[in-house]
């Protein structure tokens, strides 16, 4: 059984994270969505509102595990067994920074192999950075995001004010 974890910040959840998650699970048989807890890099969302909007976004998928992590992403996935980390890769500034971490991972740990996985052509471009700043200066991030994190990036940010 291929188990597999796919992890990152999703400060906030974007399309592009969504689909990279629906393209694992066509490769993956089940996918453990681990979401990291990073205080420095001054998040916008909770850990736990973060987690909360994935699992509000991917609706009832039995093969998917949404949770929150601390720690090395490598220890992550040998708690839970799973031998298999999903990488996004968008550009070839990407793959330095992928090829780098996937490099030290198996140097930690030489069980979890590392899968890269390109996004839909349409999500290429797209990042969390990218559309917190839109919604910062008012902008439309429907397409962007799911409808409910859309709504949350207006409350959030409004908050900011």
């Amino acid at each position: 059984m291929k188990n597999a974890v796919f992890a990152g910040t999703f400060d906030p959840v974007t399309n592009g994270h969504l689909d990279l998650i629906r393209r694992a699970l066509r490769v993956v048989e089940r996918l453990h969505v681990a979401v990291a807890d990073r205080p420095e890099k001054g998040v916008l969302f909770s850990q736990e509102d973060r987690v909360a909007m994935i699992r509000e976004a991917v609706g009832d998928e039995p093969r998917l595990l949404v949770e929150p992590f601390r720690g090395l992403l490598v220890d992550f996935a040998k708690e839970r067994g799973l031998g298999i980390i999903i990488r996004g890769i968008r550009f070839v500034s990407d793959f330095e920074y992928e090829f780098q971490m996937a490099l030290m991972n198996r140097r930690l740990n030489d069980d979890v192999e590392t899968l890269f996985l390109m996004p839909s052509e349409t999500y290429t471009y797209l990042n969390s950075t990218l559309v917190k700043e839109i919604a910062r200066h008012g902008g439309a991030v429907d397409g962007f995001v799911p409808a409910g994190v859309a709504a949350r990036l207006k409350s959030a940010l409004g908050k900011q004010r």
